[in-house]
């Protein structure tokens, strides 16, 4: 059965690898180390959820309600929308110590809301575990489809406190005025990159429906 969880593992990987509003936000609050290992562990348990729920068959149900899908994308593109303007408007800020000691104060609860929000109101998120996972996943017997959901989830776990971690280690050696400039920068355009990505899909998703 290992060859399952390894087959998951390395799926899991896969998808979670490439940078998105999810792992921005955890690099950005590792650097700032403010709540990360918090932020990595919400981030892995809505993972668990999603995961479990896809491949345990959740796919169907998403599959079967097209206007939730647009809902969430929407909801994804206001939020995106929404943050990245707060990083670009720090990245630009005249006094970026101030604009970055504001930034580290933000409160727990505000935080929890926001991880919450970059997991759960990401579709690819959606896609990745309810489509690609819940397909592959949900084919096979009850036996290996345990293994192959241990795997992914093991994929995310170790992803987001590896990265919490890692970001906190580099945090002293990038708490630069230039370095936070050019991670606020980075964070806002990816914000807004993916952002642009899922109205396209979006557009094109109405269309469908319409």
């Amino acid at each position: 059965m290992l060859s399952y969880y390894f087959q998951g593992l390395m799926l899991g990987a896969a998808l979670i690898l490439p940078l998105g509003p999810q792992n921005a936000f955890v690099m950005n609050q590792g650097l700032r180390r403010q709540y990360h290992i918090m932020i990595a562990t919400l981030c892995a348990i809505s993972d668990l959820l999603l995961i479990v729920a896809g491949i345990f068959g959740g796919s169907a149900l998403l599959m079967q309600s097209p206007w939730l899908l647009a809902l969430v994308t929407w909801g994804g593109v206001a939020f995106l929308l929404w943050y990245g303007w707060g990083a670009l408007r720090t990245a630009m800020s005249s006094n970026i110590e101030l604009a970055s000691a504001e930034a580290m104060r933000q409160g727990r609860w505000k935080i929890i809301v926001t991880v919450l929000a970059v997991t759960w109101l990401n579709p690819h998120v959606w896609l990745d575990t309810f489509v690609v996972l819940g397909s592959l996943g949900g084919q096979l017997a009850a036996e290996p489809k345990r293994w192959f959901a241990l795997g992914t989830v093991s994929a995310s776990i170790l992803w987001f406190y590896g990265l919490a971690l890692l970001a906190a280690w580099l945090a002293p050696r990038l708490r630069t005025a230039r370095a936070q400039r050019i991670i606020n920068l980075l964070v806002g355009m990816v914000m807004w990159f993916i952002a642009w990505q899922l109205a396209r899909e979006g557009i094109a998703h109405l269309r469908a429906l319409l």
